[in-house]
């Protein structure tokens, strides 16, 4: 018997069936297999020990590539635990999977593993990689991978199987020389592709990501292609450790986060309040040009509400609840409903649509206390969450609008973006047949607009499929920020309508979105993308004015009090300390504007700025100094 297979080239050849996928591509292109760790045989990711036994397409995925490097750190994280348990006898692996950069496994270990022991773990790695062990597939009936796995005492491999769905009665296994791991792969050829990795930190991890169980001790690593690449990324990491927001946050004065208060919630100072106010009022009167009217919903609302949307079903487990007057409240997660009460409060017509409802919205959410990261994941946060009500015929051109919207406010702040669709996910509310209405309404948006996006199966809203903008930092790193969900669930739970043209009740569409997402991330984002040295419109401390002697504050004072008025924010270095050491300090805060007043700025009636950056532009006039920091504002640089 023969199959055919079909390659990237669209060229066909036609093999023995049995033939695996390595020698398929080494019969087509012997050049694609050298640099080849895995295929996509019909679209699935599989190994190239894989066997064809039916006509199909192959593609052979390389090293180098997003899903090649996610097969490398796989086997690399494998390698890992084979390593940890050679060196740490006693260990006991969990899971261990490639993530975003890198890869980790969790392992239960009566010590705890520190920075010391990865120069051991390492060095036994590389002596895995140097053996070049082949990775072999193996199937084995469950009940028997559970024999052997018990045997071995792994007992959260047996878990891991028993947990299996019941119709699942094979499981497969990988092998590198004697060691032996659960896996469903795919890994690559063999151990000797492993060249480039570099384990980086341990912390604690929840078996299954849930409190109630064991804490385990979870190692993160990185691994690339070739040593250049790992290089270059363990340089971006220092870079990252330069720029991390919660060090800026505390050197800069923004913000903290004290466990007296609590975990997950952010205290902001003066300076972190007045760049999160330049934010937000830049975002109000961006919505009000676009013909958003700005509403406010309570902060908890009664159960049934909960109950009706569905989150009490779907979503309760991040849901935080208060009793008051015998009565179970909510605190809200979302700010969706109260936007719907509005729409509910009258009649609407078909001529009022659509309604764009805007709220800078703060919410309550029960995050795990493993997953908790300064500004970027916390408990209370505010979203510039808006619920857009429409007619199903207005819908492309309100998606539109918005990502045009979310295009505009990324080129305001800096930022590049990609853009994915996410569709169902396992649990969902909602007909099939709304849900590819809504599906399609994004994907038609998106092809309308000219914007190339990805699909990303099943990782939407449990009430509608949405758009992800995941903005990239300076340092190439990827934050979900803006957002655009769509919904024909939720005018169905409520009862949502509008009388058409025709006389008769018809039922909205409601889009839930975000530009900028919770402004508590973006705001760390921010921190780490300009390293606390926000441009001129941004910071929260424009200048500083900076006296050589005391002689010179009279006119310095002056001078302060003229910026204030015509609204520049400005502070004084007033105090008896050496100019040097006052323009240090200015540049420590990263100030963009250093004003020196000494005699001759006195005698000029002018000010002298300093860029942090070090350069002098020359003495200017008081005014031409306020018309100059206006100029930047307004062109937002």
């Amino acid at each position: 018997m023969n199959v055919k297979v079909v390659f990237p080239d669209k060229t066909e050849q036609t093999f023995s069936a049995g033939i695996t996928v390595s020698q398929s591509i080494e019969g087509w292109k012997k050049s694609a297999l050298d640099s080849a760790v895995a295929a996509k045989v019909n679209g699935v990711l599989v190994d190239l020990s894989y066997i064809i036994k039916e006509d199909s397409t192959v593609e052979p995925v390389v090293i180098s590539s997003k899903e090649g490097l996610s097969v490398l750190r796989h086997s690399t994280s494998h390698v890992m635990a084979q390593a940890v348990q050679d060196v740490f006898k006693g260990a006991k692996v969990t899971i261990g999977p490639s993530i975003e950069d890198g890869f980790y496994y969790d392992f239960e270990y009566d010590e705890t593993f520190t920075l010391d022991d990865f120069e051991k773990i390492e060095k036994r790695m590389k002596e895995i990689a140097a053996a070049d062990y082949p990775f072999v597939r193996e199937e084995l009936a469950r009940e028997k991978a559970i024999e052997l796995f018990a045997q071995k005492g792994e007992d959260y491999k047996v878990e891991l199987i028993r947990d299996l769905p019941s119709d699942v009665s094979v499981v497969s296994l990988y092998q590198d020389g004697d060691y032996v791991d659960l896996c469903r792969g795919p890994h690559v050829p063999s151990t000797g592709k492993i060249k480039a990795f570099k384990l980086l930190s341990v912390a604690g991890a929840y078996w299954r990501g849930d409190e109630k169980n064991k804490m385990l001790q979870r190692i993160y690593g990185t691994g690339f292609a070739d040593e250049g690449a790992l290089a270059d990324y363990l340089t971006l990491l220092e870079e990252a450790k330069k720029r991390d927001h919660r060090r800026l946050g505390r050197e800069l004065d923004l913000f903290q986060v004290n466990d007296e208060a609590g975990a997950g919630l952010i205290i902001f100072h003066p300076k972190g309040m007045l760049l999160r106010y330049i934010i937000e009022e830049w975002e109000r009167k961006e919505h009000l040009k676009r013909g958003y009217d700005m509403v406010m919903g309570p902060q908890i609302l009664k159960v049934d509400l909960w109950k009706k949307s569905g989150h009490f079903d779907h979503y309760r487990d991040n849901m935080y609840f208060t009793e008051v007057d015998e009565q179970t409240y909510g605190i809200k997660p979302m700010n969706c409903l109260a936007h719907m009460l509005i729409y509910k409060s009258k009649i609407r017509s078909y001529r009022d649509l659509p309604l764009r409802y805007f709220e800078l919205g703060t919410v309550h959410r029960h995050e795990k206390t493993g997953v908790l990261h300064g500004l970027m994941r916390v408990r209370q946060f505010t979203q510039d969450d808006a619920h857009i009500l429409c007619m199903p015929e207005q819908l492309n051109s309100e998606i539109r609008a918005i990502a045009d919207f979310v295009n505009y406010a990324m080129g305001i702040f800096g930022f590049e973006y990609e853009v994915e669709l996410s569709t169902r996910p396992q649990h969902s509310i909602g007909s099939d047949a709304d849900w590819a209405l809504a599906t399609h309404a994004l994907e038609n948006a998106l092809k309308d607009n000219q914007i190339n996006y990805e699909v990303n199966e099943g990782d939407g809203a449990f009430y509608g499929p949405k758009i992800d903008f995941k903005i990239k930092d300076a340092l190439k790193r990827k934050w979900q920020c803006a957002t655009i969900q769509c919904d024909f669930t939720l005018p169905e739970r409520f009862d949502l309508s509008y009388i058409g043209p025709d006389g008769e009740k018809h039922r909205p569409v409601m889009l839930h979105r975000v530009i900028l997402g919770a402004i508590e991330r973006f705001m760390g984002v921010l921190i780490e993308q300009y390293a606390g040295a926000f441009p001129v419109w941004l910071a929260p401390t424009q200048c500083v004015l900076l006296t050589v002697t005391d002689k010179h504050i009279p006119y310095a004072q002056t001078v302060y009090n003229r910026l204030i008025d015509a609204g520049i924010r400005c502070e004084k270095y007033f105090d008896n300390e050496k100019l040097g050491y006052k323009i240090r300090q200015a540049q420590m805060q990263k100030i963009p504007y250093m004003l020196v007043i000494g005699d001759k700025e006195m005698a000029a009636g002018s000010v002298a700025p300093r860029l942090r950056d070090g350069q002098n532009p020359g003495a200017l006039p008081v005014e031409q100094f306020i018309g100059l920091v206006r100029e930047m504002c307004e062109k937002k640089k």
